[in-house]
């Protein structure tokens, strides 16, 4: 069997995934967070696998600076928007920050021009000049980034090292020819529409979520938490811990107290997380209070952390490639 360039960068970029992914979810479990710097050096690997693939495909210079754009783009979620106020009070970071949007812009905007008779439907349909094809699929990541931006900003994703780590894996695999889908490749290459890579990604770890509702209510059961009918509102996305241990785990504390018409109080179980988690003196408070009435267990619901779902993600969707194009095939399929 031949081995191509294709090949070896596309099981490279696999090999920088899961690295770089399999040390973010290890931090993401034990601490909650993760620092930026992880995205610094693992950005280094996936930005010259992706500067290798641009020279095999005989990109020019406009290519190269909107592959900058893209990567400037994504750079402010990690170090921050730069300033001219800052540039002018002697600031040689964001000098040099402002100086590279510069030169990315002129690029971008060079590239729309010389490849201009390039449309973006001659995009969905494979057809017309390769680097301007080029072009527009580099280009398109301003997009798939300005939409994971949106969805942090937005709260509908949850914690600022997920956006990172889905900017991140939009450099590591910048389109759908980048990856080298064992399972079905040709499903992937001759969909008209697919799902940026980092999106599917997402997809595929989302699907991991239906199964913790079933997972939690088993364990529940089997623990003997589940006693009435009211408990299976809990039993379902939660579980009973002593309450010494909720300022040990990364846990969201249901059970509180709630004041009654006649001034006494009662114990009452939250059924969704708080919107805001507490500070430490606050749970602390709560706790205290809850011993008062004399609570030995409480209902708690764990903080789940995305990486460490989207890192067996990855063997999905190197298998099976973009879920939503083997979803539209099964459809065709059925009407058929």
């Amino acid at each position: 069997m031949e081995v191509t360039t294709d090949d070896v960068l596309g099981w490279t970029r696999v090999g920088i995934l899961f690295l770089g992914m399999a040390w973010a979810a290890w931090m993401d479990h034990n601490d909650r967070r993760v620092p930026n710097e992880h995205w610094i050096i693992w950005a280094k690997p996936a930005i010259f696998v992706w500067a290798l693939d641009l020279m095999v495909q005989g990109a020019d210079w406009t290519i190269y600076l909107t592959a900058a754009a893209v990567v400037a783009y994504a750079s402010v979620a990690v170090f921050g928007r730069p300033t001219l106020r800052d540039a002018r009070g002697g600031s040689i970071v964001d000098v040099c920050f402002l100086l590279w949007y510069a030169v990315s812009a002129i690029g971008l905007f060079a590239g729309a021009i010389q490849y201009q008779s390039t449309t973006p439907m001659d995009v969905l349909l494979g057809e017309g000049d390769a680097l301007g094809l080029l072009w527009w699929k580099t280009a398109a990541l301003l997009v798939v980034i300005f939409v994971i931006d949106l969805a942090w900003r937005m709260r509908l994703l949850h914690g600022g090292a997920d956006a990172k780590a889905l900017m991140w894996v939009a450099l590591v695999f910048p389109s759908w020819a980048t990856l080298p889908v064992l399972f079905g490749p040709q499903a992937v290459e001759s969909a008209v529409v697919a799902l940026p890579v980092a999106v599917s990604l997402l997809m595929w770890g989302g699907l991991a979520f239906f199964l913790i509702p079933f997972i939690m209510l088993i364990l529940n059961i089997k623990r003997g938490h589940i006693s009435s009918l009211r408990d299976l509102r809990l039993g379902w996305h939660a579980t009973v811990l002593p309450i010494e241990e909720v300022t040990k785990r990364h846990v969201w504390l249901l059970t509180t107290t709630m004041e009654k018409p006649d001034g006494s109080t009662q114990i009452y179980h939250r059924s969704r997380a708080p919107s805001q988690t507490p500070t430490k003196e606050v749970l602390q408070a709560k706790i205290e209070e809850l011993k008062q009435h004399d609570v030995k267990e409480v209902w708690v619901s764990f903080k789940m952390p995305l990486l460490v779902f989207l890192l067996p993600a990855i063997v999905p969707l190197v298998l099976l490639g973009d879920p939503t194009v083997w979803m539209m095939d099964w459809f065709e399929r059925l009407n058929v």
